[in-house]
């Protein structure tokens, strides 16, 4: 059975290759630039994180990686929306990774709540 901390390097990890997959997309369909590199850089750090816990030397240092995926994740959301509402984003795309960034966002909440204990 896959232990959630495994589970959460698994799906940041997908989230960043679609990060980057969009980033690309953005850039040379759409030409933005601004909004889509401040998602590539808060969507990437997020699996960045969650991969440097996986070698925490403590506890708090685990938590601490944790909190600033969730942290950044929360950035990922704002750009991920926003992106939407300037139409950038059809709905279709929107809606998918919404899915992706809303379970993302609940299992980083489910870890940093569990690791304050």
């Amino acid at each position: 059975m896959k232990t959630i901390e495994n589970n959460v390097y698994e799906i940041t990890s997908e989230f960043a290759i679609r990060i980057v997959k969009l980033y690309k997309y953005l850039t040379e369909e759409k030409h933005e630039y601004i909004m889509s590199k401040q998602l590539f850089r808060s969507g990437t750090s997020i699996g960045a994180n969650s991969f440097e816990g996986k070698n925490a030397q403590s506890r708090a240092d685990f938590n601490s990686k944790m909190n600033i995926a969730l942290k950044e994740a929360t950035e990922s959301g704002f750009w991920i929306d926003l992106l939407h509402k300037t139409e950038y984003l059809d709905e279709t795309q929107y809606k998918s990774l919404y899915n992706d960034w809303n379970k993302i966002m609940g299992v980083l909440t489910k870890i940093v709540k569990a690791t304050k204990k």
